[in-house]
């Protein structure tokens, strides 16, 4: 990587004119890694290197500094990732996509190689604006086209998606869909019920990585390689480092009075009439056990103009049937808009 920026005082903050003409300058790898707990030997490894070959971003939020990926230019097309992934999940899409789009794909806040304060309160919404903060720097409204944007989303980026696109409308361009949900029906694994239990879950998301490491094992048809499970553990190789995880855990919206189920509950009342005109694109994994085909069911029933695509895939969608779903991704963002 190039060693351009070395700490947050070379950054512009949201809304500084210099944002958008800085987006595109890339970190100091060596000192990203140490400061965030990565292993620098992990992020030069030659294996997960030929995985991701992409250069880190990073775009200051407050204090804090948010990674991304910025790669190819044209039409923008936004990729958000849920829980336990990161940007690592979408690299098949961007390396498909960026000859005739520019791709970009955060890494959440207390995911990936953003960073992982022990104490933020995560919750949907405030990475609902943090996604606004960080679009209103990078893909301001007097961009090309119009900062408009396509918008890809999968698991908690559903919900974190979904959110910024009914408050911001007119910025997105059309939607694609891959395993997720905005609803409030629809029922928790009861292993995902355990993790978050006090104490046991956090020995079982924290102390023994078991969430992170059973995903890149189970949310798949085909068992993926050593080299693609080691990519998507990567950041999560630390107690501290597994914050985020348990985070978003914590923040799935059981409770009746749990403000993320509030929000959730708006976000599937508004959006089927609110984003009716939108296209969207439904590429969906028929083996998920998390978000199964009932999920479907509720997307079909709610946006009935939707494309939907089926596929014999786990939650982890793009890593059984990638090729197939880049294609039919591609050829949906060459489609009209209304």
């Amino acid at each position: 990587m190039v060693n351009v920026l070395s700490g947050p005082d070379d950054f512009p903050l949201p809304g500084d004119p210099a944002a958008a003409k800085l987006a595109r300058r890339t970190v100091d790898q060596r000192h990203w890694a140490k400061r965030i707990g990565v292993p620098l030997a992990g992020l030069n490894a030659p294996a997960f290197r030929s995985l991701y070959p992409f250069e880190s971003r990073l775009h200051t939020l407050g204090s804090l500094n948010y990674h991304y990926l910025d790669e190819g230019e044209g039409e923008p097309v936004v990729m958000l990732h849920g829980n336990p992934t990161w940007s690592f999940f979408y690299r098949d899409l961007i390396l498909g996509l960026r000859d005739r789009h520019r791709c970009l794909v955060p890494d959440h806040l207390g995911c990936g190689l953003s960073e992982k304060p022990p104490d933020h309160p995560y919750c949907l919404e405030n990475h609902i604006a943090n996604l606004e903060s960080w679009l209103a720097g990078i893909l301001p409204l007097e961009s090309w086209p119009g900062g408009r944007f396509n918008l890809v989303v999968h698991d908690w980026g559903g919900p974190i998606g979904f959110g910024y696109a009914l408050r911001n409308p007119g910025r997105v361009l059309r939607l694609v869909v891959l395993n997720t949900s905005i609803f409030t029906s629809g029922t928790m694994p009861r292993r995902i019920r355990l993790c978050r239990l006090p104490f046991l879950g956090e020995a079982l998301v924290r102390h023994l990585n078991l969430f992170a490491r059973g995903a890149a094992r189970l949310t798949t048809v085909r068992p993926l390689s050593a080299n693609v499970r080691a990519g998507y553990l990567l950041p999560y190789n630390s107690w501290k480092n597994r914050v985020g995880i348990q985070a978003f855990l914590r923040d799935i919206p059981l409770e009746i009075d749990s403000p993320s189920r509030r929000l959730l509950r708006s976000l599937g009342d508004e959006a089927p009439f609110r984003l009716a005109e939108k296209p969207m694109l439904i590429q969906w994994g028929m083996n998920d056990w998390c978000f199964t085909p009932a999920f479907l069911g509720i997307w079909r029933q709610s946006f009935p103009d939707a494309k939907v695509g089926e596929y014999r895939a786990g939650h982890y969608l793009l890593e059984d049937a990638g090729r197939e779903i880049v294609k039919s991704v591609g050829e949906f963002l060459k489609g009209p808009l209304p």
